[in-house]
C-alpha cells in the first residue's frame, strides 16, 4: 500500500503540461477541484473524468499512476460512501428492512461524495507529478507574495509546505524499510483485532518518528551551513513567466467550468 502513494512524487517530462508556469498549474488545479464540487449529475462526472484523462494523456503520464494514488484511500472512500448512504435521508425509498432505510437520494449523494474524493486526489496528483518541488515552491511563494504587506511569511510557508510534500515519498520508503525490518524480527502487523494491530504499530511508529526528527535536524543544519536565507533578497535560476501555453490552458479550463455549469442547469 505504501508504494501506491503518488502524492509528492515528480514524473519528469517535456510535455506541454510540464512546460506550463507552475503558478498557472496550481491555480487551474484549484479551479478544477471547485468545478468537480459543482457537478450535480453522472454526466458531469463523466465530463470531469474525460477532461482529466485528456490532461493525463497530454502530460504523457501513465494513467495507472493516478489509480495507484487512489488505492491507499479506498478505506476512506468506502467509509464516506457508507456514511452518506445510511445517514442521509430522502423521499424515494429503495430499501426499508428493520433499522436499515435506504433512499435514492442518499445513494446518489454517497456516489457523488465518493467520486469527489477520487477526483480530488487525481487532480492533485497530476499537479505534483508534472511540477518539481522547486517549481512548486516558487509558485506558492509568488502567489502568496501580496500577503507580505500584512507581514505574512509567504516564503517560509511555501518552503515548509514544499518540504513536507517532498518528503512524503522519502518517509514512505523509510516506513517500508522499518516495517520489513520489524517483520524480519517477528513483528506481526496483520493479525489480531483492532487494538492489537494498533499496539503492533508502536515498534513501527517510534523508529519512524526518530528518523523523521533526525532528517529534519540534518536538513536544518545543511541549510544553515550553506547560509540559506529566505525572503525578497533571494535570486532564482529560472524566473517564472506566463506564456501563450498558459493562456490556452486557462481558456480550456474556463470552457470546462462553463460546461459544468450548463450541465448543472440541465441535469441538476
Amino acid at each position: 500500500m505504501l508504494n501506491d502513494i503518488t502524492l509528492g512524487q515528480y514524473f519528469p517530462g517535456t510535455s506541454p503540461i510540464h512546460r506550463m508556469d507552475p503558478r498557472m498549474k496550481l491555480i487551474l488545479t484549484i479551479i478544477y477541484i471547485v468545478g468537480v464540487f459543482l457537478v450535480k449529475s453522472f454526466a458531469g462526472y463523466a465530463v470531469a473524468f474525460l477532461f482529466l484523462y485528456l490532461i493525463v494523456r497530454i502530460a504523457e503520464i501513465p494513467f495507472k499512476y493516478l489509480i495507484k494514488g487512489v488505492k491507499p484511500l479506498r478505506f476512506i472512500i468506502i467509509f464516506t460512501f457508507l456514511l452518506n448512504l445510511f445517514f442521509l435521508t430522502g423521499e424515494t425509498p429503495l430499501l426499508d428492512i428493520g433499522p436499515v432505510h435506504l433512499t435514492r437520494e442518499a445513494l446518489f449523494n454517497a456516489v457523488y461524495f465518493s467520486l469527489r474524493l477520487v477526483f480530488l486526489v487525481m487532480g492533485t496528483s497530476v499537479l505534483t507529478l508534472t511540477t518539481s518541488p522547486v517549481q512548486l515552491t516558487d509558485a506558492l511563494e509568488r502567489l502568496l507574495h501580496p500577503l507580505q504587506r500584512f507581514h505574512f511569511p509567504a516564503h517560509e510557508l511555501a518552503m515548509m509546505m514544499t518540504i513536507a510534500l517532498r518528503f512524503i515519498p522519502t518517509l514512505l520508503d523509510e516506513t517500508d524499510k522499518i516495517q520489513k525490518a520489524q517483520m524480519a524480527r517477528g513483528a506481526d502487523f496483520e493479525s489480531g483485532n483492532l487494538i492489537q494491530r494498533a499496539k503492533a504499530m508502536i515498534p513501527l511508529l517510534v523508529p519512524l518518528f526518530v528518523s523523521s526528527f533526525r532528517r529534519a535536524n540534518d536538513l536544518a543544519m545543511a541549510m544553515e551551513a550553506r547560509c540559506y536565507r529566505g525572503g525578497d533578497h533571494r535570486t532564482r535560476l529560472r524566473e517564472l513567466r506566463y506564456t501563450r501555453l498558459d493562456a490556452v490552458a486557462a481558456v480550456v479550463m474556463c470552457g470546462f467550468i462553463v460546461v459544468i455549469i450548463l450541465e448543472g442547469r440541465i441535469f441538476g
